[in-house]
């Protein structure tokens, strides 16, 4: 098979973090979201575990309570980071932490929001090459999606902040002790699908051969 790598190369490079391009308004079908996790879950996991788990909430009320969660995990960190952003960041950093904020406020609005999980959970003080075992067995596949999602019109952003809170996230949508939550995945077609390379470091910069 010979890929366009043009095409490929595109998608890779210009799959953003969406949070003000989100429509709100548009319907997601659930058979669209379905066929992305269908891609996804062809990615590598550590020992072919295969111990990926994915929660969608499209529930009204059950969307608001995650978001709540959200919320108090990050109000005060995103609300000072953005006001430091705006005093010395760059014009990227600005962005960032405004759009943070937009989708701080408008998270229960957002039409589905996707929590991969992982089966099983490390045990207190587990070592980095455990941990990353762990989250390199589901990590790979959340990319995949996000990846198929914009293939297809839609947008997604990556979160962790209602991992502050996950035990009260657990009970809300009925996960088990057993299973860790890794990240809370809004998801929704985006208004246009124009979007560009990010400004990033010379890769010349920041790679080592041999060496550090």
């Amino acid at each position: 098979m010979k890929f366009d790598i043009a095409m490929t190369d595109e998608l890779l490079a210009t799959t953003r973090a969406v949070r003000k391009r989100l429509d709100l308004e548009k319907k997601v079908p659930r058979e669209v979201i379905m066929e992305c996790l269908e891609l996804a879950v062809q990615a590598p996991t550590g020992s072919n575990s295969q111990g990926w788990r994915w929660i969608l909430v499209d529930d009204p009320k059950k969307k608001k309570a995650l978001a709540d969660l959200y919320r108090r995990g990050g109000e005060a960190y995103l609300t000072a980071a953005g006001e430091q952003a705006n005093e010395s960041g760059s014009a990227q950093q600005k962005r960032v932490f405004s759009s943070a904020l937009h989708l701080m406020d408008i998270l229960h609005q957002v039409p589905v929001h996707l929590i991969p999980c992982v089966e099983g959970r490390p045990p207190a003080g587990a070592p980095p090459a455990m941990m990353a075992g762990y989250f390199g067995s589901i990590f790979p596949a959340v990319w995949s999606f996000q990846l198929a999602l914009r293939a297809r019109g839609l947008g997604s952003v990556l979160t962790t902040l209602h991992l502050l809170f996950e035990k009260e996230a657990a009970d809300i949508i009925g996960i088990p002790d057993n299973v860790m939550q890794v990240a809370l995945v809004p998801i929704a077609y985006t208004k246009g699908t124009d979007f560009k390379r990010a400004e990033r470091p010379s890769i010349d910069k920041i790679t080592h051969w041999n060496t550090w």
